[in-house]
């Protein structure tokens, strides 16, 4: 029996963590035994609490309570928390999930002592070290003994990188295994769907109809943080929405920074604006809900972005790069920073755009299950 550790911390972690708890509970149950650990690094009970129970994902065994801090305070409060469970549970493996601080904070822990880092969502570049994410998910990578690429330019980062793709079983991080198995979001989208349909009544309360409105997402620090970017994010959905409404689920970050007296101004034009609508966060089947009806996704989060992509919602990302490059390249996708003007054009050139069928470059729906037997098969 292979023992797993699986790290969760942030809101999208818990939702992917969904796809592999799953395959291991329907198909791998006598084989691998899993115990998930929640760091808090999302601690609203709308951003985390909500997702263990409307995913069926089994309840954290461990919860650190770390909360919110500064990068090197939240990443050593966690070090500390993840060495102390590695000890105690002695896994064979610890299983991270994407490019947070919770990612960096089990990679470095699990490496002092030996354990296999097993990365999901390895290889991913956005080439702009300023990003905390980008940092934390090298490192990740170095560090990790398996590692399990979402998409082709994900695995061709990791040669380019030195990763060996001829690399055979048993695996480790002197003997790298790579490999290209799809993103184990996509599995969840299609698991999740149906479900969605029939539980989520978030239209109905918010007056929304099909392909009648445009999803948007803002919660990147270098939107939120710089007042002249958060400014020209929202004058352009203002100006969007005066064409056709505009969700935006808020971000606890940004509502805090509008609740600041240097955005008084800013948030009175958001208030007077009769088709902008700021609601909670919502769960994970209402966000499916909400991106499988709308015209239009407008975010700057890496997860939104695919699943736009998964069910064909052309895309305007408010970054200057993207990981998600083979979205970009299907033309299904306009990546525009925070600058008002390129938001708007990319918005007319997208809302016009004729639909035509969105090429699958996220692999089969089975990137859990590859993910277990390769788990299996180095042990």
């Amino acid at each position: 029996m292979i023992k797993i550790l699986t790290i969760i911390g942030a809101r999208p972690q818990i939702i992917k963590a969904a796809a592999i708890s799953r395959a291991i509970s329907k198909e791998f149950s006598g084989k691998i035994k899993e115990f998930i650990v929640h760091t808090g690094q999302h601690y609203d009970d709308n951003m985390s609490n909500v997702f263990f129970e409307e995913l069926g994902i089994p309840k954290p065994s461990y919860n650190l309570n770390i909360g919110s801090g500064l990068h090197g305070e939240q990443t050593a409060r966690m070090i500390e928390g993840i060495e102390e469970l590695l000890l105690k549970e002695k896994p064979d493996y610890l299983l991270l999930y994407g490019d947070t601080n919770s990612t960096l904070s089990g990679a470095i822990a699990a490496s002092k002592l030996n354990i296999h880092i097993v990365h999901v969502e390895a290889g991913l570049r956005s080439y702009n070290r300023k990003m905390p994410e980008e940092i934390n998910r090298i490192v990740c990578d170095h560090l990790s003994s398996l590692l399990f690429s979402p998409t082709k330019s994900g695995f061709q980062n990791l040669v380019n990188e030195g990763f060996n793709s001829a690399n055979k079983a048993p695996f480790s991080p002197d003997n790298s295994g790579v490999f290209h198995c799809g993103d184990i979001m996509y599995d969840n989208s299609l698991h999740f769907v149906d479900l969605a349909s029939k539980k989520s009544n978030i239209l109905v309360e918010n007056g929304l109809a099909t392909s009648e409105y445009v999803l948007a997402t803002i919660h990147r620090d270098h939107n939120t943080d710089i007042p002249e970017n958060l400014t020209s994010i929202f004058d352009a959905l203002i100006t969007i929405s005066k064409q056709l409404k505009v969700v935006l689920p808020i971000h606890p970050r940004t509502e805090k920074m509008l609740q600041s007296s240097e955005h008084k101004k800013l948030l009175r034009k958001i208030n007077e604006s009769k088709n902008l609508f700021l609601i909670p966060p919502v769960s994970f089947l209402d966000m499916i809900q909400l991106e499988k009806n709308s015209s239009l996704i407008i975010t700057d989060s890496g997860g939104v972005q695919k699943e736009s992509y998964f069910f064909n919602k052309p895309c305007i990302v408010l970054r200057p790069e993207t990981e998600w490059i083979e979205i970009l390249e299907t033309g299904k996708a306009k990546l525009v920073s925070a600058d008002y003007k390129k938001i708007l054009t990319a918005f007319d050139n997208l809302i016009n755009m004729e639909q035509s069928e969105f090429p699958k470059i996220f692999g089969d729906g089975k990137a859990a299950e590859f993910i277990c037997e390769t788990l299996i098969g180095n042990s």
